[in-house]
């Protein structure tokens, strides 16, 4: 999912970012399996003495039916040739994953669903050595009370995806630059007989990048979670949250997006956008090999910050892909926690997932971060999630990383009216919570 230099981006830097995160201690959190002590088996001591088959639970099922998660299986057994990996793949894994939990089914290793409260990371997780965190982007993202319970998969960022051929068969010769451009750029598409932005509103989660994925970059506040906690009506038309509903209900409104918008289309999407029969996607950079892999030539994709009014300067959001983490439940913690320190470190995942390297010392390379870094936003990297917010969002049964209520808020009637609903079980589950 992404790639290119961004040699600049770590003068940028300047906070830090998390997509929903946290944990409680726990008196058997340290324990371990076998010998090995979890640092010793983060730095690989001992390895060829760790044994068994491990289970991972992940979103990416691409990667596991097309072999690559086997290749790093086999890259994986070099260190560890006794050690056996199964995947299963959960397509629509951040509401998926959440059954798991409170089944216990979530196998060795799994992706941490950001609407967890940073409290609950105990209940779920074990804690990861430290050595696992020098020199990364974001140690502390799924950390509580001193212990970490989860590491960066990826680094990325978020913006528009756009298939040049498509813009040129439309006559567009440059990707917009405000949000006029944008809309008069989806009109033209729209009239070359292209969809301008495919959505995906029926696979529910890209949704996200409407609402909870991308507000606090667009308000400038990378603690914008902190503040909705305090804040009895932080859904508002005159915030991020409004701005970035306000166009997508733009776009649903015009015909701008796909004419089925209650599929799961997510798969046929990318051919869809790869052969430019569609022209844009809102997403994060993780999304350019994909299409590539659909089809596409890497020269006809392109990458920039989304121009979410008319400005002509962006914010754009410096964050996590997944955590990754071991689970409470595993039986072998040891062999577990050593493919997590692999898999986000040597197995070529950050690579083939287009994303930047969560090694603050290795630079990703690619020409449409390029392109997105030549537009100068202004990068905005967020903080962990106040786990009041996730608690009160928990509580008002509003899934934060799950789409769905950005999907009820695209297609109401009334935005006000929907924020107002929002607002209200937000300020009850607050009151409820004594916060």
């Amino acid at each position: 999912m992404k790639k290119m230099a961004l040699v600049l981006i770590a003068a940028m830097l300047t906070i830090t970012m998390l997509a929903g995160c946290g944990s409680n201690n726990n008196a058997n959190n340290g324990a371990n399996t076998g010998t090995n002590t979890p640092g010793e088996t983060a730095g690989n001591t001992g390895g060829e003495k760790l044994s068994g088959t491990l289970k991972v639970l992940t979103h990416r099922t691409d990667f596991i039916s097309d072999g690559t998660m086997d290749k790093y299986v086999k890259k994986f057994q070099e260190t560890y040739p006794d050690a056996k990996v199964e995947f299963e793949g959960l397509t629509n894994y951040a509401t998926d994953i959440l059954t798991r939990m409170t089944t216990g089914e979530t196998g060795d290793v799994l992706m941490i669903p950001p609407s967890i409260a940073s409290s609950e990371y105990s209940k779920y997780f074990e804690p990861l050595p430290d050595t696992m965190f020098e020199n990364v982007y974001f140690p502390d993202q799924a950390a509580f009370e001193g212990k970490r319970y989860g590491i960066s998969s990826g680094v990325n960022t978020s913006g528009l995806v756009y298939n040049k051929a498509a813009f040129k068969k439309a006559g567009i010769d440059k990707a917009p630059t405000t949000l006029d451009e944008l809309y008069a750029d989806a009109q033209k598409l729209k009239d070359a007989g292209i969809i301008p932005l495919y959505m995906n509103y029926g696979a529910q989660w890209p949704m996200g990048s409407w609402g909870d994925g991308s507000a606090f970059y667009v308000a400038g506040q990378p603690d914008l979670t902190s503040k909705m906690a305090a804040d009895n009506a932080p859904f508002q038309l005159d915030n991020a949250w409004g701005t970035l509903l306000t166009i997508a209900r733009t776009f649903v409104e015009k015909g701008w997006v796909e004419n089925d918008l209650n599929t799961n289309n997510w798969e046929m999407s990318k051919g869809e956008l790869a052969a430019g029969k569609a022209g844009m996607y809102f997403l994060g950079n993780w999304v350019i090999p994909q299409l590539v892999t659909a089809g596409a030539s890497s020269d006809d994709i392109g990458f920039v910050p989304l121009p979410y009014d008319n400005s002509g300067k962006y914010n754009a959001p410096l964050g996590s892909d997944y955590l990754v983490a071991v689970s409470k439940n595993s039986k072998n913690k040891e062999l577990a926690t050593a493919w997590v320190d692999f898999f986000v470190k040597e197995s070529g995942y950050v690579a083939d997932s287009g994303f930047m390297p969560i090694d603050k010392s290795q630079k990703a390379e690619t020409p449409q971060l390029s392109e997105f870094q030549a537009a100068n936003p202004t990068f905005i990297e967020g903080l962990p999630n106040d786990p009041k917010f996730s608690e009160i969002a928990n509580k008002a049964q509003i899934g934060i990383g799950s789409g769905n209520y950005i999907q009820d808020l695209v297609t109401a009637k009334d935005l006000k009216a929907g924020f107002d609903t929002l607002n209200k079980k937000w300020a009850e589950a607050k009151k409820a919570l004594g916060y």
